[in-house]
Order: structure tokens, then C-alpha cells, then sequence
């Protein structure tokens, strides 16, 4: 078993308090941020060479922490709306759960029934992370700069290690 923790800080717009929410999610995880970038899309191919680097062929689960699920569209090449659209193709036995406290919209809204049908089985979303869910193996941060207000965004790096490069 392999899991992701991957939050986009743009999730942390909407809550009460995003320090205390962002430190929660950190010490659930247990561990230090693996890596940050800027666009959410350049995650997958960080998930990729870690995961092959310990020799497995893909992770199990995903908790995406975001405000948008990323399941905008089918296009071929990755983007920021639809990162997820390519884990859950390229990992065809992973789950995601898209952590979310108040969804605007649903994935199945901009995906072909045809696609739905297929990724719907292996997404959930919800304000809670699912019973059981395992603990992450990685954990990414996406900064979407242009998404979040530059008081948060600087708040809630500097709960990162400091000795992280990005």
C-alpha cells in the first residue's frame, strides 16, 4: 500500500483558521512535505520518479486536499484542471478522495459518461477523510499562487520545513 497526501493550498481560501487546519492535516500525515510546486499538474510526474524510485508501479490511494476536484476535462496533456483525471488513469487501482469542505461543483459534470463511469467507482469526496484511510508515504504541496492570497500563502509555507528547496 502506497498513499499520496496532496494539498493544494488554494483549499485553505475558505476555512476559519488555515494554519490550524494545514497543521492538522500535517500532523496527521506524520511526516515532512516531500516537495512543492507551483502548478498542480506538476505533481504527477513527482509522484512518478518517487514511486519508482522505491520500485512500485503506483500508489493505492490519493487524498487530494483542494478546493477544486481537478477533474475538469480529458485532455491528453496534464493541466491544472484535470491532474486527477490522469492519476486515476495512469493507476487504474488507485482511490482518490477529494478532501473538500464545500464543493462547487462535481466531477461528473465535466467528464464524458464514458469516463465518469469508469473513474466515479474510485473518487469520493467529502469534508473528512474516509474511515481507515492510510497514512501518506508522500506528501506534496502545490502552491497555486495565482489562487491564494499571498497572507495565507506565506503563512502556511512557513509551517513547511525550512530546509526544503523548490
Amino acid at each position: 500500500m502506497y498513499s499520496i497526501l496532496d494539498i493544494d493550498l488554494d483549499y485553505f481560501n475558505t476555512c476559519e483558521n488555515p494554519v490550524q487546519r494545514f497543521d492538522s492535516l500535517l500532523n496527521w500525515a506524520n511526516r515532512p512535505v516531500d516537495f512543492i510546486v507551483e502548478k498542480h499538474y506538476e505533481v504527477l510526474k513527482q509522484w512518478q520518479k518517487r514511486i519508482r524510485k522505491i520500485g512500485l508501479s503506483s500508489p493505492t490511494h490519493i487524498m487530494h486536499v483542494d478546493e477544486h476536484h481537478d477533474m475538469m476535462d480529458e485532455q491528453a496533456v496534464p493541466n491544472i484542471a484535470n491532474v486527477v483525471v490522469h492519476a486515476l488513469r495512469r493507476w487504474p487501482q488507485c482511490r482518490v478522495h477529494w478532501l473538500v469542505e464545500d464543493p462547487i461543483d462535481s466531477p461528473e459534470m465535466w467528464l464524458s459518461d464514458s469516463t465518469w463511469e469508469k473513474l466515479s467507482p474510485r473518487f469520493s469526496k467529502g469534508a473528512h477523510k474516509p474511515r481507515n484511510w492510510p497514512k501518506p508515504n508522500l506528501v506534496s504541496v502545490c502552491t497555486s499562487p495565482d489562487f491564494v492570497a499571498k497572507a495565507i500563502l506565506d503563512q502556511l509555507l512557513a509551517k513547511i520545513e525550512p530546509n526544503l528547496s523548490w
